[in-house]
């Protein structure tokens, strides 16, 4: 509980410090422009590729193989879900909350809170959990937020770094040859600084909007379906299966995160509303500091 609890108050500090910049004029809109760029472009491809590579064995993979379909699985369901649950709000919103509940913050949240939990074998369980995730953020959950006809879609996707660094990352997990340690190591480096510049530029585009207006209905909305409902629909469908403990654990802790940072990001490179993804991301994430640690402790009394 207290992994949980230090790394939310990280996500707010940095948020704090974006904000703080930002009204003090030494981040301004064009260096936030800029700053969304670099990490659409260059950070977050390195750190998708990074989480590719893992030590996996070909045994391993087959142990690992029901977590990768239970992660699969999950995102057929969210796609499902996002036909219906948003249809109320403006297509501004609607993308923006669609694109949260495919993507959510396990990739950084995740990792280091179910291994608080589960230990190695649940940091092992949730990197093949994000393998999927990864898949639909920026195939399916991409072409949310595009416009164009079905063949422009196709080319953006194809064309765009963080699909290639999931193509890439996938050939490099089956591979037998290991990049040099030099490369390996730069490529973790710019991968790592993900969090902080995301979170940077959230807490700058926070600064254009009025803290009254967190008390935003639709963010609870989706934080009562992001955070609560489907976390208890796993946890009772996987029960119900009779799967593992360890995977049923940590299956529901990873579905209960909060929206993942990277959602305001591509709300203000793609003209979604951007100010609205970063509320939602700063309520979800406020109010996972009460649901994430009332979740572990309910499926240690429950699974174990």
């Amino acid at each position: 509980m207290v992994w949980i609890l230090q790394i939310q108050i990280e996500i707010f500090i940095l948020i704090a410090v974006g904000y703080i910049i930002t009204k003090k004029g030494i981040f301004g809109p064009e260096a936030r422009r800029d700053m969304t760029n670099v990490v659409i472009y260059i950070i977050l491809p390195c750190n998708i590729f990074h989480s590719f590579e893992m030590a996996l064995s070909i045994d391993m993979l087959r142990e690992c193989a029901i977590v990768f379909i239970i992660g699969f699985a999950a995102q057929l369901i969210y796609m499902l879900l996002n036909k219906c649950l948003y249809q109320r709000f403006p297509v501004e919103r609607r993308v923006v909350m669609q694109y949260a509940t495919i993507t959510n913050n396990v990739g950084f949240m995740g990792l280091p809170v179910i291994a608080s939990v589960f230990g190695a074998t649940g940091a092992l369980y949730t990197s093949i959990i994000l393998i999927p995730m990864r898949l639909f953020m920026w195939t399916s959950g991409l072409s949310l937020f595009t416009s164009s006809d079905k063949k422009q879609q196709l080319r953006q996707l194809a064309t765009h770094p963080a699909i290639w660094a999931v193509i890439l990352g996938f050939a490099y997990l089956f591979s037998p040859v290991r990049l040099p340690e030099f490369l390996s190591g730069s490529i973790n480096v710019i991968g790592s600084c993900l969090t902080a510049m995301s979170m940077i530029v959230v807490g700058s585009i926070l600064s254009e909007v009025n803290f009254r207006s967190l008390l935003d209905k639709a963010c609870f909305y989706y934080s009562a379906f992001r955070l609560i409902l489907i976390p208890a629909i796993t946890f009772v469908v996987l029960r119900l299966m009779s799967i593992d403990p360890v995977v049923t654990g940590v299956a529901v802790l990873a579905s209960g995160m909060p929206a993942a940072t990277i959602t305001a990001m591509l709300a203000k490179k793609y003209g979604a509303d951007s100010a609205f993804a970063s509320k939602l991301i700063f309520v979800s994430t406020l109010l996972s500091l009460v649901t994430l640690p009332i979740i572990a402790e309910i499926l240690k009394s429950k699974l174990f």
